[in-house]
């Protein structure tokens, strides 16, 4: 009994790793992530192409930086980002919290090659093109980062300064 015993938790247990694997190698893990749920609403959320005010072109570069790496939008407002990557490797663009961020970069490293289909990112080989549609819609600091192996730890960050849309009111200057 003891070794059926063992071989049905060996079966099992490679049987899940199979699971897991097939998961892994399949390449895209959309929606499964707290990068995309959690404080969604601090990051803001996809914007509507309808509602674009204003484009913004990001280079992605070998040298691990984005250009530019620092970007002022309006709380309300929805940015088209149209994200190149200049680059000989794949690299890519997540908008996000630091701490998420951080966090699934962990995760890439343990699991590289990982393709993201999320609107928050824009996952690019060399020489490709693609775009994120985002609403912001609440003030202050948004970090975007790529999430590739390795590329956060060698700085491949940025920031969005998200200003907010209360303004104080400006006093009349003509009388009626």
């Amino acid at each position: 009994m003891r070794y059926n015993q063992i071989i049905a938790a060996m079966t099992t247990s490679i049987a899940a790793s199979f699971l897991v694997t097939a998961a892994m190698a399949s390449g895209n893990h959309a929606g499964g992530h707290a990068i995309n749920n959690a404080g969604a609403d601090a990051i803001g959320k996809p914007g509507k192409a309808s509602n674009v005010t204003r484009t913004i072109n990001v280079e992605m570069t070998d040298a691990m930086r984005f250009i530019p790496a620092s970007i002022d939008a309006k709380q309300g407002e929805t940015i088209k980002f149209i994200v190149k990557n200049s680059g000989k490797i794949k690299h890519e663009m997540t908008l996000g919290s630091m701490k998420d961020l951080k966090e699934h970069a962990e995760l890439m490293k343990k699991y590289p090659g990982m393709v993201h289909d999320e609107p928050n990112t824009a996952s690019l080989a060399p020489g490709k093109t693609g775009e994120i549609i985002w609403q912001f819609t609440a003030a202050g600091k948004i970090d975007f980062a790529c999430l590739e192996a390795g590329h956060f730890d060698a700085g491949m960050k940025g920031l969005v300064n998200v200003a907010s849309a209360k303004m104080p009111a400006k006093a009349s200057s003509h009388n009626h």
